[in-house]
């Protein structure tokens, strides 16, 4: 009897520990090997821009996959696709790490692509059993202990690459994703306890779903945001190099302002998220967050020329982001009812594919010249499109509600 009231409690609300670990391991894969680039690229005997493609090519699987382990968790259930997903991550891991080559390594490495579906799945069964402003709030604590992953990724693979090889980062990961699938299996409950329907039915109201702008709202304020982080990365080591002569350990800690923010900001809406509205969170995320660029841009106005003067107000970038992005989930989670996890992997993808494309502008637009002016006036843009898509999303959202009132 103890055993089952046991499991009844994991199916309602599933462990802020479990969907930590499913989201920060989603996340590592990212960038605990960026250090060993040039290392790889020795050993495989290839060219750097090919071994690159290990990022794109793995950006570009990162969307499908999480357009279509959204709408198969809605049929089939959370806990099996997770623990699927798992399973192709540790052998795309193992693969990478036996690689002989550079197209299997890169193909080891879209197999290892499949885990990033571990973060919007864990949102979805995080909304599975929470309302739209508890969810938000248990969304934010999640991504507040997630993003210690991203801080401390290449560092720790950096130092590995260094004592043992560029090959044992990979089997790391391969050993985290076996011990996270063990506990998964005996830990992680079902929480989708909606109703089946056809897997036809099912695409004919996936794809209705791009016609609610709510959805587009949500998703566009999501993919800006993370796009502002994206073009500080694409640009600020161009600008560390050329303007500011540091060294890439040196950049890593000056970057970490914007992940430091942002796990503040998640802690902010952890704690307030619950209490007031999804879009109220998301406006005040995006006002702190125009903050960030903007004394950044009037530091440099005034001639300081100094890598705190761009790197020090990014700091309310990742508040911003923060108070943003759990708030933006739940919402988007909430569009259409019994499709939890499909708007989830949807807006994922629509997240991670903004990513690139504002990490790509950038990256073509930097120069040796202008790299920390383009920066910061693309940073710019995006938080201002954000902004305006959160504005979006509270006109929406009011009018939904006026209309339920009615």
């Amino acid at each position: 009897m103890a055993f089952t009231e046991a499991r009844s409690s994991l199916k309602q609300h599933p462990g802020l520990l479990t969907m930590s670990l499913l989201c920060g391991l989603s996340l590592l894969p990212l960038s605990i090997f960026l250090p060993s680039l040039p290392t790889i690229s020795s050993d495989l005997r290839t060219d750097y821009a090919v071994v690159g493609l290990s990022l794109a090519g793995y950006t570009a699987a990162s969307v499908a996959f999480e357009m279509v382990a959204g709408p198969l968790s809605d049929r089939y259930g959370r806990r099996p696709v997770l623990l699927t997903c798992l399973g192709l991550f540790i052998i795309g891991s193992i693969g990478c790490a036996v690689a002989t080559n550079i197209w299997s390594f890169l193909v080891s490495r879209l197999l290892q692509a499949t885990i990033t579906s571990a973060y919007p799945l864990s949102m979805a069964a995080i909304r599975d059993t929470s309302s739209k402003e508890f969810a938000a709030s248990r969304i934010g604590y999640v991504a507040m202990t997630a993003a210690i992953a991203p801080l401390v990724g290449p560092t720790i693979g950096g130092s590995i690459d260094q004592w043992f090889g560029w090959r044992v980062i990979f089997w790391l990961l391969a050993v985290a994703g076996g011990v996270l699938f063990i506990w998964c299996f005996f830990r992680l409950s079902e929480t989708n306890q909606s109703s089946k329907q056809t897997f036809r039915e099912q695409v004919k109201v996936y794809v209705s779903v791009l016609a609610v702008p709510l959805f587009w709202s949500y998703s566009l304020c999501l993919a800006f945001s993370v796009g502002t982080f994206y073009a500080l990365m694409a640009g600020a080591p161009l600008a560390a190099k050329e303007t500011y002569d540091i060294q890439p350990v040196t950049l890593g800690m000056y970057m970490g302002s914007i992940t430091a923010g942002y796990m503040l900001g998640s802690f902010l809406s952890g704690r307030y998220a619950k209490i007031h509205s999804s879009t109220a969170m998301i406006l005040v995320g995006r006002v702190t967050a125009l903050i960030g660029p903007i004394v950044a841009l009037a530091l440099l106005g005034l001639g300081l020329n100094h890598p705190l003067a761009m790197f020090g107000p990014c700091v309310f970038i990742g508040i911003g982001n923060g108070l943003t992005s759990p708030s933006a989930n739940a919402g988007v989670m909430s569009v259409r009812a019994g499709l939890t996890g499909s708007t989830a992997g949807l807006a994922g993808a629509v997240t991670v594919a903004g990513g690139a494309i504002f990490s790509s502008i950038t990256a073509a637009a930097v120069t040796e010249r202008n790299a920390i002016i383009v920066t910061l006036y693309i940073m710019l843009a995006t938080t201002l499109c954000a902004f305006l898509a959160g504005c979006w999303a509270r006109f929406l959202d009011e009018q939904q509600k006026k209309r339920h009132e009615s």
